[in-house]
Order: structure tokens, then sequence, then C-alpha cells
């Protein structure tokens, strides 16, 4: 690890006119640390967050849910407004890492997990995430864990959160401070296809910090579900995983939301899913024939084919649970 300095802020205010171009804002420091041990990031300068006042699970006005960014991912996952509103944004909380690192991770540390493959972390390897230009060693090399959506000649890499597959299909949007104020963006902007700068996870500017997630109201988010398909039962990234909420009304879906984990470089909307099953009937073979019109679009090679009939089999199982709940 190379030499940094380190700065503790007292404020949001004060922590944006702490950091220099090349600092980078220490919380939790579950990713971050561990990427400056590696070689795989450097920072000459830590601004440390940590003990900002950006804590608190609070309502808003109309029924949604405010999340500051220092919010614990275990504190989030056993908070009533979260368990009662949205079960599987806590069931996906609780289906990340291990407990001793969701008691450590933050909320606004998860959105910024870099988004990986089996190279990332093998310095000895080219991979255009560290080294724009170098390669990627993961297109012709393990494909196991490669995505099958949003792929690019430059990166095939999956993201890793869980907790940001619910949020993609509730529609959160990411708050975050720079000197000129606040900023807002929708979720399904905040993260970024590889495209040919797979170098960049998300749309932050230069200097931002993340100070909350903001959850809309959707009443029919209380019945929901979050799947996770993984090689072990604790302590590793989803094959692929699956957050659903489901509406029915006289056996028909009146509404529907689904993201998927596992998939894309970004956590994946099923938006092509969700318009093909809203009005069908709440079965099986709704739930498959729609699960086929959003991975028609999937890339797949020998070795990660798998994961369509996987997400499939996957999205069908969990619908049908919550269509019979």
């Amino acid at each position: 690890m190379k030499p940094f300095s380190y700065e503790r802020a007292e404020s949001v205010p004060d922590a944006l006119s702490k950091i220099s171009a090349e600092g980078a804002f220490l919380a939790g420091g579950t990713n971050l640390v561990d990427h400056l041990r590696l070689g795989i990031r450097e920072a000459a300068q830590l601004v440390d967050i940590s003990r900002l006042d950006l804590t608190q699970i609070t309502e808003l006005e109309g029924g949604g849910v405010r999340v500051g960014a220092l919010v614990k991912n275990s504190d989030m996952a056993a908070h009533p407004l979260i368990r009662q509103k949205y079960p599987f944004l806590s069931q996906a909380l609780l289906a990340g890492a291990s407990g001793q690192l969701r008691n450590m991770a933050t909320t606004g540390g998860n959105l910024l997990q870099r988004t990986r493959c089996v190279y990332f972390q093998d310095l000895t390897t080219p991979c255009n995430k560290r080294e724009a230009g170098s390669g990627c060693s993961a297109i012709d090399g393990f494909g196991k864990y490669n995505a099958i959506f949003g792929t690019s000649p430059e990166c095939v890499a999956v993201h890793p959160s869980d907790m940001c597959i619910p949020l993609a299909a509730l529609d959160a949007v990411v708050v975050v401070e720079n000197k000129n104020g606040e900023r807002r963006i929708p979720f399904a902007e905040f993260h970024r296809l590889p495209e040919d700068t797979p170098q960049f996870d998300t749309n932050l500017k230069e200097g931002e910090l993340i100070t909350a997630v903001e959850i809309p109201s959707l009443p029919f988010a209380q019945h929901s579900k979050y799947r996770k398909v993984r090689e072990r039962a604790s302590y590793a990234f989803a094959l692929v995983s699956v957050a659903a909420a489901l509406d029915i009304e006289n056996g028909k879906v009146k509404d529907v939301r689904l993201a998927l984990g596992g998939a894309s470089h970004k956590p994946h909307r099923a938006s092509k899913f969700e318009a093909a099953l809203r009005g069908q009937p709440a079965t099986a073979e709704s739930f498959r024939a729609a699960a086929d019109a959003e991975l028609a679009d999937a890339k797949t090679g020998e070795q990660n084919a798998f994961k369509v009939p996987m997400l499939r089999n996957t999205i069908v199982a969990v619908l049908e649970e919550l269509s019979q709940s």
C-alpha cells in the first residue's frame, strides 16, 4: 500500500471541501481498503466520513423511505420500515457477504462496489477495469460468471451487489452532494454499462458524495421476494439472483417489478418481462413466457450459457411463490 494522507470530516460540507482529485471518501472501507492493499486502486488522500450524521432511516411524505448513506447494511436489513414496506430489500441485504461485513458495510459503499470478474483482483492479468486499454482476460478465459446482458468487447463483468437488485426494481433515487449543492440520480442512471469505458462503474462526478437513497412508495412491494442462487450458503456472489414484487387482482397480474443480479455490468431491470406479464394470468405459463421475452436478448458463451435456464427457473419459482402467498 502506498502512503496517503488521512483526514476526518466533521460534516458533509467539510468532507466536500477536504476531498481532492486524488482522494477518496472512506466509510466502512470493506471494498476500498481491500483494493488499496491489493494495488487495484491508489489514493493520495482518504477523507473519513464514517462519523457524519447520515445514519438515519426515515419515512417520507407519501410513504417512501429515505436511507442515509452511512446506514449499515445490517441495520437497514433489520429496520421495521424496510422489513414492512420492502421485504425483498431486507432479504437481499441479509444474503450479501457475511455478518461481520454487513456490520461494517454502508448503504453508500454498497452502491459503489466495483463491478468485477475473477480477473479483476489478479494484477498479473490484463483488465480494462484496472487499466483501460490493457484487454479483457474474461472474454477468452474463465467465463462462468460473465454477464449475459449489456456486455461490450471491453468488459463482461457482473455487478456484485445484492442490495442494488431490489433498489433497481423499486426505482430508487440516489441523492448526492457536491460543492454546488444537491443532485438526484435515478437508480437506472447511477450505474453504467461498460461500453468503451469499463473503468467507470457509476455516473458520479469527481468530488461528489452520496448522502442518501430515497425509495418511492410502492404498496405492492410488501408482497415481494429476493432469491439468490450461489455456490455456497454464505459469503458468495450470486450466480444469478431475482428480486420480484407482484400485484395480482382477479387472478391476473395487475403490476409487477423484476430485477436480476449476476446478469449484467449493472443491476438489470427486467422491463421486457414486466411489460409482457402485466394483464396476463398469474400462472407459471405466463411467468415463463415473460421470462423468455426478457432472456431473448441474452448473449452467452459456452461457460455461462447455464445462466439463461437458471434465471428462467428462478424467476418462475419466485413468481409462483408470490402468486400462491
